[in-house]
């Protein structure tokens, strides 16, 4: 189970390099095994050419400590561990450093939802999270992170489900979704839609979407009657 796991965690960290949303060794995704307590994670600062699943890190999701693995895992492995405490429905989360998600991170700015592309994976606004203080940073930085996602999306009573991704002010996206590849492909998803945000709000900064549309378009694909795609 573990060794799939790996597997999986390994396709899904090459998938993010292949879709052109991280360069050199920017970005990690990681995987959870709930019934054995473990998470799966990119090794910090190697490269993403020639990884293999042998590679990557195994870490104990309470103790934070490395259970197994020949590598230090990701710098950014405790905010993923918060995340997977927080949130049982998280099966896989992914980090990037991709442009145009960065840019709405650095302006502090959430990303509105402005049509209906934004409309078919997230259920409103993908937020901004608060800057981090002094001493949250000094303290935990990456603890911290994890818990400032868990807060905006807590205060703002955003289902981590409905909205998979939110942008950590001055720092980047993180996306999450049933198991690694569903993270990634939000993170994908995530940078092209800012992209299109941001082209659109240079045309027109009043530009809005009205909220029927929103739940047209997300509920066709994701609500209790939805009829997008093929039945199985």
């Amino acid at each position: 189970m573990l060794e799939a796991l790996k597997a999986a965690v390994c396709a899904a960290n090459l998938e993010l390099a292949a879709r052109g949303v991280v360069i050199y060794t920017w970005g990690n995704v990681s995987g959870i095994d709930r019934e054995k307590g473990l998470v799966v994670i990119k090794p910090s600062g190697v490269d993403y050419d020639g990884m293999k699943p042998e590679d990557m890190v195994v870490v104990d999701l309470e103790s934070g400590k490395t259970a197994e693995g020949k590598w230090n895992p990701s710098s950014d492995t405790k905010t993923h561990l918060e995340l997977y405490r927080r949130y049982p429905e998280i099966g896989g989360i992914t980090h990037t450093h991709s442009v145009n998600a960065v840019a709405f991170a650095q302006a502090g700015l959430d990303i509105p939802a402005l049509g209906t592309t934004h409309a078919d994976y997230f259920y409103g606004a993908v937020p901004c999270t608060r800057s981090l203080t002094q001493a949250e940073v000094e303290a935990d930085y990456e603890l911290n992170t994890g818990k400032v996602i868990a807060e905006t999306l807590d205060q703002r009573g955003i289902s981590p489900l409905a909205v998979p991704g939110i942008v950590v002010r001055n720092h980047g996206p993180f996306t999450w979704g049933k198991d690694p590849a569903a993270s990634v492909y939000h993170a994908v998803v995530l940078d092209t839609v800012a992209e299109m945000t941001l082209k659109t709000l240079l045309l027109n900064p009043q530009a809005e979407m009205p909220q029927y549309i929103l739940d047209k378009h997300y509920m066709r694909k994701h609500g209790p009657n939805a009829y997008y795609g093929q039945s199985k």
